[in-house]
């Protein structure tokens, strides 16, 4: 981690503290918290966009008086998921009860778990065989269920097709890219964009390649390409072997040998790389459904017409992957208010409340039935195509210490993308550092 991140993490947590100690620990609880006219009061810790924030205010105005949900917003703009994780996890470990409801990650699930309640006995088979199946394997920690899914989420890509009918196979393209295009013939189309007046110097496809879980995200989708897998059993986190030195070799390969990608994606996170593909007219991003959204700030209005979105490319010979995302709410083992947290937990998987998260911040309901729903689904027919996408979707490892083989892993790739390193010392160094990872 360079001198930069280092500083703005300390920041970062100093602000979080502060904010912490100000909101927590040196305002006591009010009568209003606990009863009175006001009624209780949640702590709810989230990214809190402009749609989960209208949902928020819903709940209070049908609640007056009776239950109030305070956000926390841990936003984005502010903290990457890595400061993000770091920094709810050292909350939870002062076992303060001020937190009742948060969200993670799907892949933090097995560590959160030991500072969260079992929900089983709160949420039954009803809920929860309505929910969509892929979004359960990140909900349970053995037996018991210990999170809810708030919203689901899978990569997809983004692209001009403004730029693509100048072409003169235009429809041919247009079906290849609607299918999942192969990494082979998308390498063919950058040469025949790039003749095009005007695009010689401009970039093709963005990634992030920042040392973050977005590139983890894309490089599990490759590696599974190769026919490789990330796994805690025989160990399978070895990648000095041909699926994983192929994967490695290509991650680089995008930008230092295909050049389908320019270098400036290894300081991309989601936002930067929306930031710039709008900026400098790229023809392709990768990203999620978030990206449509209105809540977007990069997204001019004059493009929303000639964005069109694709399945992710995949090597020819393998079947597409797409890795699944989302975050789900937990319940604190320290929270005072438990039938409250999952009041508003029940009142968020409401149907009319998923599909305003959907409608206001193309935020994927994880209601299963919407994705068949004649109204919803007419009206919002690129649900059926995410729909699509979930056969096609994988799962990142899963485990306790997950997030620390995404560090070593993402730290050298990042690194290896940007100084074009060969992929064998790369892995080679990768294993080493999982191997005394693990050994601690």
């Amino acid at each position: 981690m360079n001198l930069e991140k280092i500083f703005y993490l300390v920041v970062s947590t100093v602000f979080v503290t502060v904010f912490v100690l100000i909101v927590f620990v040196f305002s006591p609880a009010s009568s209003d918290d606990k009863s009175g006219s006001a009624g209780k009061v949640i702590y709810f810790a989230d990214n809190i966009s402009p749609a989960v924030q209208k949902l928020i205010d819903k709940f209070n105005q049908e609640y007056k008086g009776k239950l109030r949900v305070q956000a926390i917003n841990l936003s984005f703009d502010k903290f990457s998921t890595n400061e993000r994780k770091e920094l709810l996890a050292r909350y939870l470990r002062s076992k303060n009860s001020r937190i009742d409801v948060f969200t993670v990650d799907v892949i933090w699930v097995p560590r959160f778990s030991r500072w969260t309640k079992n929900l089983n006995q709160y949420f039954d088979s009803s809920f929860v065989k309505n929910l969509p199946p892929h979004t359960l394997r990140s909900c349970y920690a053995g037996e018991s269920l210990v999170a809810v899914p708030f919203y689901t989420d899978i990569a997809l890509m983004f692209y001009r097709d403004d730029l693509l009918k100048k072409l003169s196979n235009y429809e041919e393209y247009s079906r290849e890219l609607a299918s999942s295009i192969t990494w082979e013939k998308f390498t063919k189309l950058r040469q025949e964009i790039a003749a095009l007046p005007g695009r010689g110097n401009k970039p093709f496809y963005l990634f992030q390649a920042d040392e973050y879980e977005g590139l983890m995200c894309s490089f599990t989708e490759v590696l599974d390409n190769f026919g490789g897998t990330l796994s805690p059993q025989s160990g399978g986190f070895r990648l000095n072997n041909t699926a994983g030195l192929g994967a490695v070799e290509f991650m680089t390969g995008l930008v230092n040998k295909r050049g389908l990608s320019p270098r400036e994606v290894t300081r991309f996170k989601e936002m930067e790389s929306y930031e710039y593909f709008f900026d400098q007219e790229a023809f392709a991003v990768r990203g999620w459904p978030g990206f449509m959204s209105i809540d977007n700030p990069y997204f001019p209005d004059s493009l929303r017409a000639v964005i069109k979105t694709a399945p992710l490319p995949h090597k020819e010979g393998s079947e597409p992957a797409f890795v699944f995302g989302g975050w789900n709410l937990m319940i604190s083992d320290n929270s005072e208010n438990i039938p409250e947290a999952v009041e508003f937990i029940k009142f968020l998987h409401k149907p009319e409340n998923q599909q305003m998260l959907y409608r206001e911040g193309r935020i994927l309901p994880v209601i299963d039935s919407l994705y068949k729903s004649p109204g919803f689904a007419d009206q919002f027919p690129e649900l059926i195509f995410y729909k699509q996408l979930f056969r096609n979707g994988i799962y990142r490892p899963e485990f306790e210490n997950y997030t620390g083989l995404s560090d070593i892993l993402t730290k050298n790739l990042s690194r290896a993308i940007k100084d074009g390193l060969d992929a064998a010392p790369v892995a080679e160094e990768i294993d080493k550092q999982i191997s005394t990872s693990i050994a601690r």
